[in-house]
């Protein structure tokens, strides 16, 4: 039995998947980590990678393959994330992931000729005017994230809409997608306002709650990547309003708290081989792995052009309730938005009423016929 479970092993076809990842990483610093703001990646993506692969370990077995997986940090410049994908090519990697900013990511994409994956960025000029051919996205992109929230919005018919923003330039652009959103479903933009936190005396009124959400409005919509502002922006507000966005109701990938279609089971595992709980951020490095995994299944000889192909025809369950794959025109992963108050499930986009002529998940994100992605044809 031993030796013939030797001969199998020796016989499989082995692929190898490389995350490439930064080396000293801003998420992760501690008192972020602690803090553990909505939304925000909880630790390394690798977790989730290796989670994924080890329960596809007998499925592989089973297909006569092998994927081996292997973590590599790099200085915060276009050019280390280039030289480690270049290293990673020739060293045999079948696969590229990233969890990188947008310009080190397009610096992997271009560096080989390998399938890349991203699922740490959320940029949409990764999926639109930035696009490459093989780049993948299993993280929801920022305009998918906004769609979500504005068809919320339109379900409870909560048309007025006032949108603070915060002073960074992830802010400024995930506003103008924000406001891109609200017209996109008919809402109305009752106000947009500022907002800074400040240790200036002089600029302690740029984040007054009292004074930025006077006015008329049925909704408040925070834009804040850093997060810290808009953790404390709910029941501080002047009229008795929701507040969504970056706080209070918040559109992600994935919440512990989802129990429907096995989630409970996908949380539990996660959180008993990473010691954390399950968020976007690791849901989205468990679908790269599962997404691997599964390419590799479906051609499990090879050659690398096979499985790569295999890749991006991929129909995948991730415990969602929906079949998903990577959209031809974008690479963008289709998928399910669960909208969350941080303690729960609330609903989920795309919402009810909301249709669509070939696929209700393509109302989340760049359609094909808008034509954003120019590199994919």
């Amino acid at each position: 039995m031993a030796g013939l479970l030797a001969m199998t092993l020796a016989q499989a076809a082995a692929f190898k998947a490389v995350l490439i990842a930064p080396e000293d990483d801003p998420r992760l610093d501690r008192n972020r980590i602690e803090r553990a703001y909505l939304g925000h990646t909880g630790g390394p993506a690798a977790d989730g990678i290796r989670v994924a692969l080890k329960e596809a370990a007998l499925e592989l077995e089973s297909a006569g393959a092998t994927v081996s997986f292997e973590v590599v940090n790099v200085a915060a410049t276009p050019e280390a994330a280039r030289a480690a994908a270049e290293k990673a090519e020739k060293g045999g990697a079948t696969f590229v992931l990233t969890d990188l900013s947008p310009a080190q990511t397009l610096a992997v994409a271009d560096a080989v000729k390998l399938p890349v994956i991203n699922v740490g960025d959320a940029s949409d000029a990764l999926r639109e005017k930035d696009c490459r051919p093989r780049l993948f996205h299993t993280l929801p992109s920022d305009r998918m994230r906004a769609d979500a929230l504005a068809q919320t919005l339109v379900a409870q018919k909560w048309s007025g809409v006032l949108l603070l923003t915060g002073p960074s330039p992830a802010d400024a652009q995930r506003s103008a997608v924000a406001q891109a959103a609200i017209k996109r479903y008919g809402l109305k933009l009752a106000g947009s306002k500022p907002f800074k936190l400040s240790g200036d005396p002089r600029e302690r009124d740029l984040a007054n709650p009292a004074l930025l959400t006077q006015g008329s409005y049925d909704v408040v919509w925070v834009v804040d990547s850093d997060g810290e502002f808009a953790r404390s922006l709910p029941y501080r507000t002047v009229l008795p309003r929701p507040v969504v966005g970056d706080a209070g109701l918040t559109a992600v990938a994935w919440h512990p708290q989802y129990e429907r279609y096995g989630a409970p089971q996908v949380s539990r595992r996660f959180t008993r081989d990473a010691k954390r709980p399950m968020g976007g951020h690791e849901w989205s490095a468990w679908m790269a792995g599962k997404a691997i995994a599964a390419a590799a299944v479906e051609a499990p000889k090879g050659p690398a052009a096979a499985v790569h192909k295999a890749l991006a025809a991929l129909e995948l369950d991730g415990s969602k309730g929906v079949t998903m794959g990577f959209r031809p025109w974008d690479g963008q992963m289709r998928q399910t938005m669960l909208m969350t108050d941080g303690q729960g499930v609330v609903s989920l986009a795309p919402s009810d009423g909301i249709l669509h002529p070939k696929n209700k998940l393509d109302t989340l994100g760049a359609d094909a016929p808008e034509k954003l992605c120019k590199a994919r044809g």
